[in-house]
């Protein structure tokens, strides 16, 4: 297919009648999706013709879908025998695959070839590195029996503070081998911020990087990794790997902690041990962003995660073996999960650790360049600050390698998708993505045998049953309302951490429509049976992309004397949102740029980077419920001048007028 002139390209923007890409007849009849309608009808499963027959089969009838999909996908383990879904009609309650046996690790780790690369890593100082498949397995197969001397055994957590770097994937499918259970972070998490999340799920063994690269800029986390592991009583060992800005030694200095590298040179390389486990066994636990609270800690499933996983890489993205894999992403976010997952379809990952936009981009784009990345995943944000600063990587990076472009994180607006088809690659299925931490996967995303539409989501994940409800529960044709899903789907969560009765799993996304899961987005369907998703609608913040609870803001400022009260809100701005935080001052004191530096360090240091407001405002008062507690979303909703519902639940409704029209808030 000709690549199409900017002339052309300009043409199909003023047109919204006319997709921005469509695939070729070849590229359709070539897909995985076109092969896996192939092998349905062969197996005598279902007679379809196209993506949407196939949809519609993966959401009537599940209890074949699934278990064709895992045929198809050849995923290693036991199946066991049928029925593979029982309790369907039950969310949460729904159980896929009772009798089945498997190992997460195994199917990532016995895929690709010996010699050929696995894993490729680049940082933004210039660092490069080459693992193959080989050499990828008998480090695993070291930490493996680094961690069984250690006594790490099956349902054990293994928490993780690490740059996205190859010891941190395989530190994780040695602990997956074993039937360890996994969490991780990024190192620029505050002391705080690590103890809020792994201090609820006491992890017995301990990995961190003593250091890492970001916009320039090297820094050490030493001093914070001691502090951790002073008050995390429950970890029995730390790991300590070298520090990419050069930092070593830690280890020496913390009775319970080893090096990385003499820990696991101890053991030679050896065939790998893998427990293979039910279905639902837990493999990691990611974290909810603390909105009311500190965060709520996730379960997945090893056998959810993996066939969610594996069917978003074959067919939505049309993944093959020794295809080159790359989503820019950090530990403590979910989309490392799914990056690490593309080697159970046989592709090369590609990790990138330092800051996207450094250098103006040009370090990121000549990684992507020089290692003929072949599905390059990013966010929205990413995309908006390419395009605010003019660039024009078609024009200084050979991008012919490409052929895939994912952007999730935050909705990408349409002219995101104007800014990529003109100034990235002109010939490319942009696939806009959108799902979450708590499925750890997509409910909407890309499907390659489809043509890309202007600001639109492609099209729902086979076998997930997306919809769009009204406040009564109503499905909407047309027309803004909540995303939901009403039929169980694998990869939904085993339940929370220390959550017996379920009361926070089931408040978490089923009290507002019974049995029908209900994810806190605003979306609406297009005419072309895709999807625009608009945002959250609850309380949480959601800045370029990456999700942050309000608790972990007010956990930082509540201890500062200065500050009496304070609440927090995400501002749609600039096609993205920002924070805002409002602050109630002590008697006598006034909010000046010292007090903002100082309230600004705090949040910085104590919870991270990501967590710092873009505007700290001081009010008089802040509304709060006759109960108590404060009303984010009123302010929220006065904020961006919307009508405040339900101001009779508010015991000082007069506090509202102080966030009206605030001229802080107009630039």
């Amino acid at each position: 297919m000709p690549l199409p002139t900017e002339e052309s390209v300009d043409r199909q923007m003023k047109n919204t009648n006319s997709p921005l890409w469509r695939p070729t007849p070849e590229q359709i009849a070539g897909s995985n999706i076109a092969r896996f309608i192939m092998h349905m009808r062969e197996t005598g499963v279902a007679e379809l013709t196209d993506s949407a027959d196939l949809y519609r089969f993966s959401v009537d009838a599940p209890e074949a879908f699934w278990p064709a999909l895992w045929d198809f996908l050849g995923v290693i383990g036991d199946k066991g025998s049928a029925p593979y879904l029982i309790d369907a009609d039950k969310m949460p309650g729904a159980r896929f695959f009772p009798a089945a046996g498997l190992n997460f690790s195994e199917n990532l780790l016995l895929r690709g070839n010996g010699p050929s690369p696995a894993l490729i890593f680049g940082c933004e100082d210039g660092t490069r590195r080459e693992l193959s498949w080989d050499a990828l397995r008998e480090r695993v197969s070291q930490a493996q029996q680094t961690f069984k001397a250690m006594g790490l055994k099956q349902g054990d957590r293994v928490a993780a503070m690490m740059p996205n770097m190859p010891e941190a994937i395989i530190a994780f499918l040695a602990a997956a081998s074993i039937g360890a259970v996994w969490s991780s972070c990024s190192p620029d998490f505050g002391v705080q911020g690590v103890l809020d999340r792994f201090g609820q799920i006491e992890p017995k063994l301990f990995v961190a990087c003593e250091g890492y690269w970001f916009n320039g800029k090297k820094h050490s986390v030493a001093d914070r990794i001691e502090e951790v592991l002073a008050k995390l009583p429950s970890v029995e060992k730390a790991i300590l790997v070298p520090g990419l800005d050069g930092t070593t030694g830690t280890a020496s200095r913390i009775e319970s902690a080893v090096e990385w590298g003499a820990a696991l040179d101890a053991f030679q390389p050896r065939d790998l041990d893998f427990e293979r486990l039910p279905f639902d066994h837990p493999v990691y636990i990611l974290f909810s962003s603390g909105t009311t609270g500190v965060p709520k800690c996730i379960v997945h499933s090893a056998g959810g995660a993996l066939l969610q996983h594996m069917k978003e890489h074959q067919l939505h993205c049309d993944v093959r073996a020794g295809e080159r894999l790359f989503y820019f992403t950090t530990c403590g976010w979910m989309m490392w999960n799914w990056l690490v997952s593309g080697l159970a379809s046989g592709a090369t990952l590609l990790l990138y650790e330092g800051a996207p936009m450094y250098d103006n981009a040009k370090r990121l784009f000549d990684f992507v360049e020089a290692e003929s990345i072949n599905v390059l995943g990013t966010s929205a944000k990413f995309i908006d600050a390419l395009r605010n600063a003019g660039l024009r990587p078609c024009e200084t990076h050979d991008l012919s390698s490409v052929r895939t472009i994912c952007s999730t994180g935050s909705p990408l607006v349409a002219e995101g998708f104007d800014y990529v088809y003109e100034n990235i690659k002109h010939d490319v299925h942009l696939a806009s993505i959108s799902g979450g931490t708590d499925i750890v996967s997509c409910f909407v995303l890309g499907n390659p045998t489809l043509p890309v539409w202007r600001g639109e989501v492609q099209a729902p994940g086979f076998g997930l049953a997306v919809d769009v409800f009204d406040d009564a529960g109503n499905p909407l044709k047309s027309g803004k309302g909540e995303l939901v899903c009403t039929k169980p789907f694998p990869s939904m969560p085993v339940g929370f951490w220390d959550d017996p009765d379920g009361k926070k799993y089931h408040g978490a996304y089923f009290f507002r429509f019974e049995n029908v899961w209900h994810h806190g987005d605003f979306a609406e369907w297009t005419e072309h049976g895709g999807m625009i998703i608009h945002g959250r609608s609850d309380a949480t913040l959601n800045p370029g992309g990456v999700r942050i609870g309000t608790a972990e803001i007010y956990r930082q400022v509540e201890q500062l004397a200065e500050v009496s009260e304070a609440i927090v809100i995400g501002q749609d701005w600039d096609d993205d949102v920002r924070i805002v935080l409002f602050v109630v001052i002590g008697e006598g004191g006034v909010l000046d740029d010292d007090l903002r530096a100082h309230i600004k360090k705090r949040i910085r240091e104590g919870a991270s980077p990501r967590h710092v407001p873009a505007k700290i405002v001081q009010v008089s008062d802040i509304p709060r419920t006759k109960s108590g507690k404060i009303t984010e979303l009123a302010v929220r909703d006065v904020v961006h001048g919307r009508e405040v519902k339900n101001k009779e639940a508010l015991a000082n409704p007069e506090a509202l007028e102080f966030f009206k029209e605030r001229p802080e808030l107009a630039g």
